[in-house]
């Protein structure tokens, strides 16, 4: 099975995805909580959050200040660009928490934030894009290319906000680099570390990626994910594949 689809078959439905008003403050709080997917219909039965509910709910807060609480293993590429360019041209000041993971797609969506905090323990990653895709020699070349640009692009924004060399950002994309809040800090991606106690970095199943650090080993007592539910992931998708191309993360 394809990693972006084995990701989402086995975190199927886990993620929570909401807003939350501060109290007697100008402020509100956005929990990213969940997969980046491409539509709402995916959405339904991935679970996961599309860019059209993020910035209906994200246009909907007239706060001065909006955290966005993140934890979230990535998803679609092209959602989370169109949820980052809307974070990036939010009136608002946004303060993006990486409380346990920003992973994939969701590391370069909290790129947009005014500021990006990591909690002790949270962890920030980056890789190289991922395809679904189908077709004969041509197609492929032209995929290649494709990831080629998109991976380009990812490099551009990184770089940007980090500045770190772009030779150096599309190494540690290549290697699969997993950046805790230290590293991530002395690195750029992030502005600082949160106060508190550390915190684990995710409740994900993160097996589809390569390089993952075993920060939540399963328990004995979890139950693995029903065969059914794989086998319905793997026909769905083979239904999508057959009428588009999919550029993932």
């Amino acid at each position: 099975m394809h990693p972006l689809l084995k990701l989402y078959a086995l975190n199927r439905q886990k993620g929570d995805f909401r807003i939350d008003a501060v109290a007697g403050t100008d402020e509100a709080t956005i929990y990213l909580y969940d997969m980046i997917v491409d539509s709402d219909l995916e959405a339904e039965f991935w679970g996961g959050v599309s860019p059209q509910s993020f910035i209906s709910a994200l246009n909907s807060i007239d706060a001065s200040t909006i955290h966005l609480r993140v934890n979230s293993p990535g998803g679609s590429v092209f959602a989370a660009r169109a949820i980052e360019q809307a974070i990036r041209e939010h009136k608002s000041t946004i303060v993006a928490h990486i409380d346990g993971l920003a992973a994939s797609a969701a590391s370069f969506l909290v790129m947009a934030a005014d500021s990006i905090q990591m909690a002790p323990g949270a962890f920030l990653m980056i890789h190289k894009a991922w395809v679904i895709t189908a077709g004969n020699a041509d197609e492929m070349h032209k995929m290649g290319n494709l990831l080629e640009q998109i991976d380009g692009s990812l490099v551009k924004t990184y770089a940007a906000r980090s500045g770190q060399e772009a030779e150096s950002i599309a190494s540690m994309m290549s290697e699969e680099t997993w950046l805790d809040a230290d590293k991530a800090v002395e690195l750029g991606f992030a502005d600082g570390i949160a106060d508190g106690e550390k915190t684990k970095a995710s409740a994900w199943d993160l097996t589809p990626f390569a390089s993952a650090p075993k920060i939540n080993p399963p328990s004995e007592e979890t139950d693995p994910v029903p065969d059914q539910d794989l086998v319905a992931a793997r026909q769905r998708a083979e239904r999508l594949t057959a009428h588009y191309h999919r550029i993932a993360r």
